[in-house]
């Protein structure tokens, strides 16, 4: 093994030869400098220089189990040991155990099926895509002479970095750069009862942004939709939470148009919101469940697409007549990543995570909540998916540079929390907050003292 480097010389490697997401690195000729991640341990994590860090961010969304569980490890190690790898054109044991764990944990009813079938990809940009194509596919085989190719999603949407997945994201700054994207994606308005893009109050809307949906499937015909895609919570546009009746709405609207739902689970899924699926607090069984970042808790890369038995039926046919799913993943199925999943899962079944997440989160977002700041717009979550959205005097947005302020302050203190990126038009002040499911109250109470101390700098900046 290479022997260890400090870190000036890995800033050095790092600014010479690595390019990161969402950074302009022009900023490294100046006086920014990214920080040398080391070790982490439960919910922190332990710069270069040995300097604890609460991450509130949970990673990327999710490191659900938190950091150092060594049976995740040791389960990884151990496949690779047994079987590296082999195509998922044939058996393996983790592939096989866990798609009968998802099978069944995942709800269903008697209308739409049982979510019983499971694609395996290595992140849910890739579970996202096989998911537009096996709703492309689905609805020609099952309605020949028709062409269901459009899929509807909703501004402010996040469902992945490929062309597909980005075609159906609905961020205005990932999407600009990359244009002309994927043809037959639409979008509508999402449910930011807070911003409504619709000017219109809840309840007294009557949710007209989900008969958005509606309205789009009528105009463009039904006869040409194939899917609609949603969060159950919106994520990184902003944590947006719908109101109670909305995700049951647009159950009856894809229901009566014979529009396949999709709800990507990517961020929401295994506890994260308090449920171990968010879908379970609206009582609302998807035709296809996208999974990714929790199923391993970050410890190695996995996505899923899992779709009802109904879904499924569409793709039985005769060798040679085309009917099957037409794609393959090259370490899609990958045994030592199931492995991790597998044991991911146990943890996640055992402690009740999704229970800890609610408490704790119900507590946290109490605290964020009662603090007294005239740039804190709205604090907004479920379990431990959270936003703090700073604004202006006018209601408006936070400019960049005190929001800056408030994330750097909060690092100063030992907090680290994410920030939407390039998702709307103007300033990205929405903090989010999705720290390890394991968090503590002490723990969030650490987080709370931090934005008493950060939000007061940033007013002041």
């Amino acid at each position: 093994m290479p022997a260890a480097l400090d870190a000036a010389e890995l800033r050095r490697l790092d600014r010479d030869h690595c390019w990161h997401p969402l950074f302009q690195h022009s900023q490294l000729d100046g006086a920014t400098e990214l920080t040398v991640f080391d070790r982490g341990a439960g919910s922190t994590l332990y710069d270069s220089d040995g300097k604890a860090y609460l991450d509130a961010g949970g990673g990327l969304w999710n490191v659900n189990v938190g950091y150092g569980r060594d049976e995740i490890c040791r389960a990884a190690f151990a496949q690779m040991q047994r079987l590296p790898y082999y195509p998922h054109s044939q058996i393996n044991e983790p592939a096989t155990r866990l798609a009968a764990k998802l099978a069944e944990l995942l709800p269903g009813d008697e209308v739409h099926g049982n979510l019983s079938r499971v694609f395996f990809t290595n992140s849910g940009s890739e579970a996202n895509e096989s998911a537009f194509k096996i709703a492309r596919q689905c609805q020609r085989q099952r309605h020949p002479g028709q062409n269901r190719y459009k899929i509807i999603a909703r501004y402010q949407g996040y469902h992945g970095f490929t062309m597909g997945a980005l075609s159906a994201t609905g961020q205005v700054g990932r999407r600009t750069p990359y244009e002309p994207l994927v043809p037959g994606f639409l979008h509508v308005n999402p449910p930011y009862c807070y911003r409504c893009p619709l000017k219109l109050s809840y309840p007294d809307c009557g949710i007209a942004c989900v008969d958005e949906f509606y309205e789009v499937i009528r105009r463009e015909g039904p006869e040409t939709v194939a899917a609609v895609i949603v969060e159950p919570v919106i994520g990184g546009g902003g944590v947006i939470v719908p109101p109670d009746d909305y995700l049951p709405r647009l159950r009856e609207i894809c229901d009566r148009y014979g529009v396949l739902l999709i709800v990507d689970e990517v961020i929401t899924g295994w506890g994260r919101t308090g449920k171990l699926f968010a879908c379970e607090h609206w009582d609302v069984v998807a035709d296809m469940v996208v999974t990714a970042k929790g199923i391993t808790s970050g410890y190695l890369p996995l996505g899923a697409t899992i779709v009802t038995d109904k879904v499924f039926a569409a793709f039985q046919g005769t060798p040679g007549d085309g009917s099957e799913l037409a794609q393959v993943c090259t370490y899609g199925g990958h045994p030592p990543c199931c492995a991790a999943a597998l044991a991911n899962i146990d943890i996640l079944l055992r402690e009740r995570l999704w229970e800890n997440a609610a408490e704790i989160g119900a507590y946290l977002l109490a605290g964020l909540t009662a603090i007294d700041s005239p740039i804190v717009g709205q604090v907004r979550g479920l379990g431990l998916m959270l936003a703090v959205e700073l604004v202006e005097p006018s209601g408006a947005l936070l400019n960049a540079a005190q929001t800056g302020a408030v994330k750097a302050a909060l690092k100063s203190a030992g907090v680290l929390v994410g920030q939407m990126s390039h998702a709307v038009i103007g300033p990205n002040s929405v903090l989010c907050l999705s720290p390890p499911l394991i968090l503590t109250r002490a723990e969030a109470d650490q987080i709370i003292a931090a934005f008493h101390i950060a939000l007061a700098a940033g007013d002041q900046s």
